[in-house]
């Protein structure tokens, strides 16, 4: 079992402003207590010749070239528009003029 005792779970509810039951801090010590033996297994399986990873997988990078394609015209755009004003889309004011 690790070192997380009762008093080291009251003082971080303490530190935390978590107020905590008796019940919650028997609860917590032993929850805290397999957390901490599990970092402990996984420092154990990592030696030092194996490299540290950020990603089990080597990854590559998937994005296409950015290459520009076909641009719309400004009339090309409005031309299935339900109403236009100078080469703008035109919508109902939703704001007071205030």
């Amino acid at each position: 079992m690790s070192e997380i005792s009762r008093a080291d779970v009251e003082h971080l509810a303490k530190l935390a402003h978590i107020a905590m039951t008796d019940a919650e801090l028997e609860k917590m010590t032993s929850e805290l207590g397999v957390i901490v033996d599990s970092v402990k297994q996984v420092q154990e399986a990592a030696g030092a010749d194996v490299p540290a990873t950020s990603h089990p997988l080597p990854l590559t990078n998937v994005f296409r070239e950015d290459v520009v394609g076909h641009v719309f015209t400004a009339e090309e755009s409005l031309a299935n528009a339900p109403d236009a004003e100078d080469s703008r889309f035109k919508v109902p004011a939703i704001l007071d003029g205030e």
